[in-house]
C-alpha cells in the first residue's frame, strides 16, 4: 500500500482517486493527538504502521485520542515508546 503524506495526515487514494485510508494527527509541543482514523479497505493496521513510522522519524510523541488508534496502540507494546505521558 502507497501511503501519501502531509503534514499532519497520512492517506491513501485508490485508482479512481477515492479515499479509502486516512489518519490525522494535529501536533502541538511535540505531541501528535491521533484523532482520526478511516479505513476503507482493512488497511488500518498499515495505516498505523505509516503514522508510527512517521512520528518516530520526526522526534514526536504519540497521543492517541481516536479509538481505533488508541486499540492499535495497545496490541503493539512494541510502539509504546512512542506514547506520551497523557496517554
Amino acid at each position: 500500500m502507497k501511503f501519501q503524506q502531509e503534514p499532519e495526515r497520512i492517506f491513501a487514494l485508490d485508482s479512481a482517486g477515492n479515499l479509502i485510508a486516512e489518519v490525522t494527527f494535529p501536533i502541538s509541543r511535540g505531541v501528535a493527538a491521533i484523532d482520526h482514523t478511516f479505513v476503507d479497505q482493512g488497511i488500518a493496521d498499515q495505516l498505523l504502521c505509516a503514522v508510527a513510522g512517521h512520528l518516530r522519524a520526526q522526534g514526536l510523541k504519540a497521543n492517541p485520542t481516536c479509538s481505533y488508534a488508541a486499540h492499535w496502540f495497545s496490541k503493539h507494546p512494541e510502539q509504546a515508546d512512542l506514547l506520551c505521558a497523557n496517554s
